[in-house]
């Protein structure tokens, strides 16, 4: 295994013949941008000081890492290129932790191994010929607890990756599952943030999400991670291990838009709550991050009134047009101090995420 070190010193030829097409082409099409005044970069800047803004949920893909499985990239913008660089100067976008969404569960050991190395080998390649703009999360075979805690070690360690990305569920199975657990002990130890990311189509609610208005995803995906985060309270995980530091996609789902039910559920029917909690339901909301992906003002507020404006980092969810307006998003919030807007912006996914300043 490549260590970090001999990944930085390949940088300048790092991109020959990898996945990430263009992205040798990177730099120099910077630099010839800036000197000809073609390409301006946004500058964000909150209360007279300038703010390098982060997101934490970017997508991209690895075409020769899908090719083990017999899959093609879809769509083509998941492919790292120039217009990843460009929309990020357009939206004021200065780094983006990368996250790939998981279609390798299914997979057999040893071709999920494959898969991984080539998919994190390429990761940490990319981060390396362009550390000011890309950081990104280890992808990691969670269908095999052990070998995806010695994945997320081998990602961190070895290669420089920031962290961890895993689907909401694995095929099916909740991460709350006691067969998890040597992953979630490892993510632990490691003090590395894990991005959780909702698996469309395998959540088992999918036959009444058919139809017009693209359900599966609009009503599915939040619906995945509110269910996802809401085991991990409930099945005692966060109890067990509470130093994990965990961001769930599109803000949390609906978990924080009607968390105190959590709390009254217990009351109202204590039988359905065998396993006892250190804490109220809604108080392990404000230990998990979340990305600020929730499209309103209003909601934006409420979210920060549930679980504390420290604990949301930006996201845009890039390529799929969702939010193509997320640091504006922040700043047009109204009740939010300077503090916060800066903090949300990037320095909170800055400390989380070992991006320097």
């Amino acid at each position: 295994m490549p260590t970090r070190r001999e990944f930085i010193r390949n940088a300048s030829g790092a991109m020959v013949g990898i996945a990430f097409v263009g992205c040798d082409l990177l730099a120099a099409r910077d630099a010839q941008a800036q000197a000809s005044g073609a390409v301006r970069r946004r500058e964000v800047v909150v209360s007279g000081r300038r703010v390098k803004t982060v997101d934490v949920h970017a997508h991209c893909a690895v075409p020769e890492a899908m090719a083990l499985m017999g899959l093609k990239v879809e769509p083509q913008t998941l492919i790292m290129g120039q217009d990843r660089i460009r929309a990020m100067d357009e939206q004021g976008i200065d780094v983006e932790a990368l996250s790939i969404n998981p279609y390798w569960y299914k997979a057999e050991r040893d071709l999920a191994r494959a898969l991984i190395k080539i998919q994190n080998e390429k990761l940490a390649e990319l981060c390396a010929s362009q550390p000011q703009r890309f950081v990104a999360f280890a992808t990691v075979a969670l269908q095999y607890p052990d070998l995806a805690a010695e994945q997320l070690e081998e990602g961190v360690k070895k290669l420089g990756l920031r962290g961890g990305s895993i689907g909401a569920n694995v095929a099916g199975e909740e991460l709350s599952d006691p067969k998890f657990h040597p992953f979630w002990a490892k993510a632990e130890q490691l003090g590395c943030l894990i991005f959780i990311h909702p698996q469309g189509g395998t959540a088992g609610f999918e036959q009444r999400l058919r139809g017009s208005g693209g359900l599966g995803n609009v009503i599915g995906n939040p619906l995945d991670t509110t269910i996802a985060l809401s085991h991990l309270i409930f099945e005692g995980t966060l109890d067990r291990f509470p130093g994990l530091k965990i961001c769930a996609a599109h803000g949390g789902g609906y978990l924080p838009s009607y968390a105190a039910r959590s709390d009254a559920g217990c009351v109202t029917f204590p039988d359905r709550c065998p396993k006892p909690l250190k804490k109220r339901p809604t108080e392990y909301l404000r230990h998990l991050y979340y990305d600020s992906i929730v499209f309103t003002p209003e909601a934006l507020r409420h979210l920060v009134a549930e679980v504390g404006s420290g604990q949301i980092v930006m996201g845009t969810d890039y390529p799929f047009p969702w939010m193509k307006t997320s640091v504006d998003h922040i700043l047009n919030t109204p009740g939010l101090s300077d503090a916060e807007r800066a903090a949300m912006l990037g320095e909170t996914a800055s400390r989380l995420l070992g991006i320097k300043s």
